[in-house]
Order: C-alpha cells, then sequence, then structure tokens
C-alpha cells in the first residue's frame, strides 16, 4: 500500500469549505509519508516547523486537484489528512465577583 501512496498518492487537507486534495511531487510524497507514518489525521498544531512549512508550500502552491483515479476504477490512497478547519470561537466570561460569604469566612479564618 506505502508503494501506491508513494508513486501516486495525494494529500487530503479537511477545509471549511470541504476536503481538498493536493498532488504533491514525489519528494513531497515521501516526506509527507513520514509524516503520516504512524497517524492517518493530523492537526496542524502537531506538526514540527519544517513540516508546517512544507504543508503551507503545498497548500500556497494551490495544487489542487479532484480526487484523480487509478486504471478510472478506484480513488488514488490518500498519504494523510490534515485537520485545517478555522480555530474555534470562545466567549470571554465576565468576571466574577467573590461572594461576601466566602471573603467573611476566609477574613475569620
Amino acid at each position: 500500500m506505502w508503494i501506491e501512496k508513494l508513486s501516486c498518492g495525494v494529500l487530503r487537507v479537511l477545509t471549511p469549505l470541504g476536503p481538498r486534495y493536493i498532488e504533491p511531487t514525489f519528494w513531497q510524497r515521501v516526506h509527507l509519508l513520514w509524516i503520516f507514518r504512524n497517524f492517518q489525521t493530523l492537526p496542524p498544531q502537531v506538526l514540527r516547523p519544517w513540516e508546517q512549512r512544507l504543508i503551507d508550500g503545498l497548500c500556497a502552491e494551490q495544487r489542487f486537484t479532484a480526487l484523480p483515479q487509478l486504471n478510472g476504477v478506484e480513488d488514488a490512497p490518500v498519504i494523510g489528512t490534515l485537520e485545517r478547519r478555522p480555530p474555534i470561537a470562545v466567549e470571554a466570561l465576565p468576571a466574577r465577583r467573590a461572594s461576601a460569604r466566602v471573603t467573611d469566612a476566609v477574613a475569620r479564618s
């Protein structure tokens, strides 16, 4: 299976618009196989700086493609999936004031 990924594999990037497929060069596929050797799906936060630069470069080149097919029948093998979704916005909660009972109990001790 890794031979097929090495020869014609694609990288899947999950975006808010849906999955996008990038067709890397041979040497980029070698690096991607190393990055995704233990996990099929990774978030960008766990990548090393050189791995993040590689992925950013692939996305910047915009070599996106439709999921290519091998022999016209089955889909091309996916080397790995990068979860590139926007961060979830978290509401800032208003500051809480301490209860009078708690401050009185602490002051008496």
